[in-house]
């Protein structure tokens, strides 16, 4: 156990002449690099702290001020209008010169002049922010509204902002108006009843309306004059947090790797520059030095959600789950082979170079040390039901041994898996090959991962790789964010040698990975095998279908001047009804990140445009009057789509009234229909948001392949899509086995034939191809 000894400072004997200490000077140098590297990084946080609290101004302009105030006064001229001599009437220090008090009076009179001068800049920002139309005008076409708005935000936004520079600045999500929320409500359900069942829900609407609604109404307004966001936390505990079924599968998603290439086959290696991109990310995260999402390079979004991307842990609870975020862990928890491991990535103050890092993964892959008791399947505990998991944790893991290896996982940078399988587009049946691999990366084995980490990596035999990721602290796009600056990092900046290991030189000295100690009790076992008895049959129930569209991309889809996002959606609405014979309650996420701590919104893309669209399409209607049905369902979905990112979406406002309605203790017919609707689509764009990292012209094959999740209902499908370039796109679909009438793989063979036949619909003379598009490389399969 020679990791055990150098983790200790000091050792100390009784012998007869008395005590003798040993001092260990690498321990305690370790200590002293450790303290050095933890003052520095609050150090750079103080400095950020200013930075942002002072934005859009910067700390350097106070003495700007300064400067000027004190440059007008020797002039004899009196800038503050005798506010600067009733200062110099009221300071507490009468032995200072009269020229000395002049001086201390006109500093203090800048300093509150500079501070007045922050306050109305932001409260101008914050105004500019809360102009939306912008986002309704054609795309291509600005007013000279609009332009004169940009110019007005860029210039009151400062310059070289960091990454929480705007958070101060963000308006507040807007409470709509009651009527507005009914009405639009009614609209999006009337493709879905007959003319019976929606005059019943139009009278619930109306008695809701014009009774309780303005009564909850009133808390809601309350709440946005005091909250930073009426909807973000509620939504965090009563949707995520609070609920008690498996997180695995049903809450939980994940991000694939590269589709055609895979940068090294070594698994040590590739996750040591993973690891490595990973670290090197949270150091920028850290300092900031991220740059803040913007649309149109000018209007902010909110960055609130990054804050707990790394050294956080859900923690499960009988009544409700917690998130618990940590400060810059120095280590990370691997799993291999039914053993966990903590790796240390830190060394003597320093980060380990993807090499060092390289060289302690394969440490682990070469150790034999046999799982402890019970520990090989430990991890199902998170996959499991949440009351039963945080009894088993209150009764088994709050003392001892077993406290402190939980700890060491909870409080871990993030968790990785060595994974002993190979996935990637191998053999001639690539298809299933993809639908296996992204089975693999939702749920694994079930007690192969962490689930209640905010994320967990996966790193397979073959080198491929891939990402799970916790929902609760943040949405999709965040976790993609970091996902491809590590996916580019890996393969564009730290690279391979010619054998496929890292760059560079090990330190052969550094102390090898910590195998966590156990004891794991016989009652203990027999949760973990309930707990992985309830994900096992969970996770086999889940059918899964991925693939790669290829015959054409959003390059031709814009050719036909129609939105790539309103184009997959309608052709969703055509393939569920293709495959169901009807229509149903479609969830499309939309972000509200325009706003402060805004998450998401939801867009209801069945609509009486799409449905009479798709009606008419296939009832045989002539080819131009299905052409105009498409276009105003289209702009029709674009319009909600811009609606739900302003502030102008129903459901999360709908939400709110049913959890002040239940905290009041009144029940509300209304709501309770509402909320119990089942989403049998629920869809989801993965945009690429940093396209400066990638070449997706030349080297569109170094793209990650996007990510998926599983079915929202058990009657419905799960759909997750993403363009890649101009001329490919790729779907995620989820269902579940044992609904008779869902199949991922039959679902899919639809929304090809739908996405095809649109193309064809919109662009009769535009030739789809199955091959190569002219200008787009050909790739290659793994092999």
């Amino acid at each position: 156990m020679a990791e055990a000894h150098q983790a200790v400072a000091f050792q100390f004997t009784v012998t007869p002449e008395g005590i003798d200490l040993q001092l260990s000077h690498q321990a305690l140098s370790e200590i002293y690099l450790s303290g050095v590297r933890s003052w520095k990084k609050r150090i750079i946080r103080i400095k950020n702290n200013v930075i942002s609290g002072v934005y859009p101004a910067s700390p350097s302009s106070w003495l700007f001020v300064v400067i000027a105030i004190l440059a007008t006064m020797y002039t004899r001229s009196d800038p503050s209008m005798g506010l600067i001599a009733k200062i110099q009437e009221h300071l507490p220090v009468s032995q200072m010169s009269t020229q000395c008090q002049a001086v201390v009076s006109a500093v203090l009179f800048s300093t509150m002049l500079w501070l007045m001068l922050i306050f109305t800049m932001r409260l101008c920002l914050k105004q500019l922010l809360s102009y939306h139309r912008w986002m309704f005008e054609q795309h291509g076409k600005m007013s000279t509204t609009t332009k004169i708005w940009v110019a007005l935000v860029r210039i009151f936004s400062g310059r070289k902002p960091l990454l929480y520079s705007y958070q101060g600045s963000l308006p507040n999500l807007p409470v709509p108006a009651i009527k507005d929320t009914v009405k639009r409500y009614l609209e999006s359900v009337r493709p879905l009843m007959n003319d019976a069942e929606y005059k019943r829900m139009t009278n619930l609407a109306t008695e809701f309306e014009s009774s309780l609604g303005n009564r909850l109404q009133w808390y809601l307004k309350l709440k946005s004059l005091w909250a930073s966001n009426y909807v973000s936390d509620w939504w965090e505990e009563y949707v995520y947090l609070r609920g008690r079924g498996p997180i695995m599968v049903n809450s939980n998603y994940y991000g694939m790797d590269f589709l055609y290439v895979t940068p090294t086959p070594i698994q040590a290696a590739r996750a040591g520059n993973c690891i490595h991109a990973f670290f090197l990310y949270r150091r920028k995260l850290n300092k900031e030095e991220l740059k803040p999402w913007l649309l149109r390079s000018a209007v902010p979004c909110c960055s609130y959600q990054f804050e707990r991307m790394f050294d956080s842990c859900r923690i499960p609870g009988t009544l409700t789950d917690t998130v618990q975020h940590w400060q810059d862990s120095d280590y990370i928890v691997v799993y291999h082979r039914g053993r966990y491991f903590r790796l240390r990535v830190y060394q003597a103050g320093r980060l380990l170079s993807p090499r060092e890092i390289e060289f302690q993964i394969q440490r682990i892959l070469d150790d034999t040390t046999p799982p402890s008791q019970g520990e090989a399947k430990l991890g199902a505990l998170t996959a499991g039901d949440r009351i039963s998991w945080a009894k088993a944790r209150a009764k088994f893991f709050s003392s001892g041994v077993n406290k402190r290896s939980l700890d060491c996982i909870e409080r871990a940078a993030f968790f990785v898996t060595l994974d002993d399988e190979e996935h990637s587009m191998m053999g001639e049946d690539s298809a299933e090959c993809l639908d296996r691999y992204a089975k693999s990366l939702l749920h694994g084995k079930c007690y192969d991962r962490w689930f209640d980490k905010s994320f967990s990596v996966v790193y397979y035999k073959n080198g491929k790789s891939g990402i799970n990721a916790e929902h609760s602290w943040a949405d999709a796009p965040v976790v993609a964010h970091v996902w491809e600056y590590t996916l580019a990092v890996d393969s564009f900046q730290l690279g391979y040698n010619e054998e496929g290991h890292c760059k560079g030189e090990v330190d052969s000295s550094l102390p090898r990975p910590q195998k966590l100690s156990w004891e794991i009790t016989p009652e203990c076992e027999e949760q973990i095998s309930q707990s992985l008895a309830v994900a096992q049959a969970l996770a086999d129930d889940v059918d899964f279908h991925v693939f790669s569209f290829r015959d054409f991309g959003k390059g031709k889809i814009k050719k036909c001047r129609v939105s790539p996002d309103g184009f997959i959606q309608m052709a969703l609405q055509l393939a569920y009804y293709r495959n169901r014979g009807t229509f149903c309650l479609t969830y499309e996420a939309s972000m509200t990140r325009l706003f402060r701590e805004g998450r998401t919104e939801t867009v209801r893309s069945c609509t009486n445009e799409s449905s009479a669209f798709v009606q008419a399409l296939e009832g045989g209607e002539p080819a131009d009057v299905c052409r105009r049905l498409f276009r105003a369902a289209s702009e029709k979905h674009q319009h909600l789509y811009r609606m739900a990112m302003t502030g102008g979406g129903i459901d999360r406002h709908l939400f709110c009234l049913y959890v002040v309605s239940k905290y009041l203790g009144v029940d509300s017919p209304f709501l309770n229909e509402v909320l119990s609707e089942p989403w049998r689509l629920s869809t989801s764009q993965t945009p690429v948001q940093q396209v400066e990292l990638f070449d997706m012209v030349n080297h569109s094959e170094y793209i990650s392949c996007g990510g998926g999740f599983g079915p929202v209902a058990d009657d419905g499908y799960g759909v997750s899509y993403m363009f890649l370039g101009e001329n490919i796109i790729n779907l995620h679909i989820s269902c579940k086995h044992s609904c008779p009438e869902t199949d991922a793989h039959k679902f899919g063979g639809q929304i090809r034939k739908a996405l095809h036949d649109l193309l064809k619909l919109l662009s009769p003379n535009l030739k789809e191809s199955n091959k190569t598009d002219e200008g787009r490389p050909e790739v290659k399969k793994d092999k």
